[in-house]
């Protein structure tokens, strides 16, 4: 996988990694109960849903209560498997500093038997590319907005 620190008007650093994410990215992670869960319908409509959600350590698992009639669940089954999640918290406004890892991936419906939910219907995301800002380090620095960006292969 190749990692990216910076954006467009930062510094940008390139470098291997043998973990998908850093310590401090999984263990916040860990601490979020909630993600909002982007997904587009055949007709190209975007939706979005604040979502629980379950993380493996490759793939991220999304459940729910009759997840079948749900307009993810819909757009999803009917063959958008392009996705987008996002992570985050405000741990303060002065200083602003916000945290938060967004992603981009490829979802699948799968039954298992046994979930973070339990055994079940879930929504399985594959991460394809993913960014975070405020986690390891502040997400501004030098008067720049410092992000960090992981190519998943």
């Amino acid at each position: 996988m190749v990692v990216q620190a910076g954006s467009a008007t930062s510094r940008s650093i390139k470098e291997k990694e043998e973990h998908m994410f850093s310590e401090r990215e999984r263990a916040f992670l860990d601490s979020q109960t909630l993600a909002r869960f982007a997904t587009v319908a055949v007709n190209g409509q975007p939706d979005v849903d604040a979502v629980g959600f379950g993380f493996d350590g490759e793939r991220f698992y999304i459940s729910g209560y009759a997840l079948e009639r749900t307009r993810k669940y819909k757009n999803i089954a009917a063959g958008q498997k392009q996705i987008s999640l996002i992570i985050d918290d405000l741990v303060s406004l002065e200083p602003l500093m916000p945290r938060a890892i967004k992603l981009h991936g490829k979802a699948e419906i799968v039954t298992l038997e046994q979930g973070y939910r339990g055994p079940g219907t879930y929504i399985v995301i594959t991460p394809e590319v993913s960014w975070s800002w405020g986690v390891d380090a502040p997400a501004f620095q030098d008067g720049q907005f410092v992000t960090r960006k992981i190519i998943w292969q």
